[in-house]
């Protein structure tokens, strides 16, 4: 039941796996009947998430627990994304609910089997990627900045500046651990735990931005719309950029398609222009790609 979760357990395990990953996307459609399974490496904690009932949790922890060739696996977690708190269970090892992970040489804070979210996006290691290889010299503006993960990125690619928007206080706090955790230059980060849709003044004092990060979620009750609110965002840009300044804009909801973000931008922020969409990472291949996270990189004129 479980031969494809344990192929690709045993791929990754083959070698000592220092670098948290998404092991298998049973997401993306491309396992059928492990849609609704994911498995993440927070070393040394395995998370296995579920969007639904999961049958055999024995197997499925054999799945992932012989293909552990150099012992690296500490705990494995099961949680349950669809049921009320998404509680969690530990199916091997004692509950290990904090960590310090790494990535391309930087460090995260993570809290797997926590919250609905474990703090760091996987999905976007390509994104996080692309500013450490392109933000030397930038003041670099990441609005729903969740755990700053992708300013961390930023300033370890030598950006002058980082101003992290977040109405999460808890999240901007989280934030400043992790770049606590980096060694980075409070100096050169800015935290502004606050609502967009009330007031820009707060975000405009410290730009104009040379990049301007927006991966805000889909929906979240009282705050944020995507296909309501996001035309309110772009109209903004024009008061917040340098010239020629990157537009970094994410869309993550399984109805809003392809053209949904282009066909905003033009017709609220025309000034930018679109350049790419940019590629996801393989492991999180997706038999629908128009229904899974997309980023696409805008500039100004």
């Amino acid at each position: 039941m479980y031969q494809a979760i344990a192929d690709r357990a045993s791929d990754f395990f083959a070698v000592l796996q220092p670098d948290t990953a998404r092991i298998f996307h049973g997401r993306g459609h491309m396992f059928p009947g492990l849609e609704h399974l994911s498995v993440d490496w927070f070393s040394p904690v395995v998370l296995i998430s579920s969007w639904d009932d999961v049958s055999q949790t024995d197997e499925l922890l054999k799945a992932v627990k012989d293909a552990d060739q150099h012992g690296q696996i500490k705990c494995v977690l099961l949680q349950f994304r669809k049921r009320q708190g998404t509680p969690s269970d530990a199916l091997y090892g004692e509950p290990i609910h904090k960590v310090i992970v790494t990535e391309r040489g930087l460090k995260y804070e993570v809290q797997p089997g926590v919250n609905q979210n474990s703090g760091l996006f996987l999905d976007m290691q390509p994104l996080r990627q692309w500013l450490q290889e392109t933000s030397k010299g930038k003041n670099v503006l990441n609005l729903f900045a969740y755990t700053c993960s992708l300013s961390v990125a930023a300033l370890a690619g030598n950006a002058r500046q980082v101003t992290n928007v977040d109405m999460s206080k808890p999240s901007i706090n989280w934030g400043a651990r992790n770049h606590a955790l980096n060694d980075q230059d409070p100096r050169s980060i800015r935290a502004v735990p606050h609502n967009l849709l009330r007031s820009w003044s707060k975000v405009k004092q410290f730009g104009r931005y040379d990049t301007i990060i927006i991966d805000p979620p889909t929906r979240q009750r009282g705050s944020f719309d995507a296909e309501k609110n996001y035309g309110a965002v772009l109209k903004k840009l024009k008061q917040l950029t340098n010239p020629g300044a990157n537009i970094i804009a994410t869309v993550n909801s399984p109805y809003l398609n392809d053209e949904f973000l282009p066909h905003q931008m033009m017709r609220n922020a025309p000034q930018c222009r679109l350049i790419e969409m940019m590629p996801r990472s393989p492991v999180f291949e997706d038999k629908f790609p128009e229904r899974a996270l997309k980023i696409y990189r805008f500039t100004t004129k």
